[in-house]
């Protein structure tokens, strides 16, 4: 049977082109945007990153994600540059539940983020946020799930690292 002269047979290559293209105008136009790409403004192309723990993990993943988005990290305080101030990250946890003989089954981890935020002449601005985990513990495999403690704690700064950029894009100066 032959097909109708109305329906138009594509080639593999050209519908996996078509398709392609289809869906990246759908999510381009639904504001689809990749993470780790932050159109920060201009006033936050040069700044200044300080902590009370100058090496810390989160300091440090914070410079590296300003730099990955082309922000000039200076080394130096300005008067006349922003300045961000990490006041502290922490970790802390609390009892979900416990095993019959007293031990603990499972926390609660709470991170906790406090940095500050200011731009020359004027006043600074507080943000801080956290974040909830819950953790299993089996104090019969202590050293894997210290391991994943550990894990678990990277990530949770990763993800701050991510939400302290997120909010710089948002900021309105």
């Amino acid at each position: 049977m032959k097909a109708p002269h109305h329906l138009i047979k594509l080639s593999p290559t050209y519908s996996y082109v078509l398709f392609v293209v289809i869906f990246s105008t759908l999510l381009n136009g639904c504001g689809f945007k990749l993470r780790g790409d932050y159109l920060l403004p201009n006033e936050l192309k040069t700044l200044y990153i300080s902590s009370t723990d100058k090496h810390g993990e989160l300091t440090r993943l914070v410079k590296q994600h300003l730099r990955i988005n082309k922000v000039n990290v200076v080394d130096k305080f300005s008067v006349n540059i922003p300045e961000m101030h990490i006041l502290k990250d922490s970790l802390d946890r609390r009892t979900l539940s416990v095993f019959p003989n007293g031990q603990v089954a499972a926390y609660e981890l709470i991170y906790t983020v406090s940095y500050q935020l200011k731009f020359a002449n004027e006043e600074s601005q507080t943000l801080s946020f956290e974040f909830n985990r819950d953790y299993q513990d089996n104090p019969n495999i202590a050293l894997a799930k210290s391991r994943e403690l550990s894990l678990m704690l990277s990530e949770m700064r990763r993800e701050a690292a991510d939400k302290i950029l997120r909010s710089l894009a948002s900021i309105q100066h």
